[in-house]
């Protein structure tokens, strides 16, 4: 149960690597900084949610 801490971990920092290549400026309005990089945390989050049960999930078949 441990090691799902690290992939928690692990999967944050690869979504939101992910997510800093996508152009959120023209999906913004403009002078809402703070909102954006909200988004990108929120949505790291999110991610690596899914994709750490997705992959203790596999490994557990």
């Amino acid at each position: 149960m441990n090691y799902k801490i690290y992939l928690y971990a692990f999967f944050l920092f690869i979504s939101i690597y992910m997510l800093s290549g996508i152009n959120f400026e023209k999906f913004m309005r403009k002078n809402k900084v703070m909102e954006a990089r909200l988004l990108i945390m929120a949505l790291g989050f999110i991610f690596s949610y899914l994709l750490t049960n997705f992959v203790v999930d596999f490994l557990n078949l």
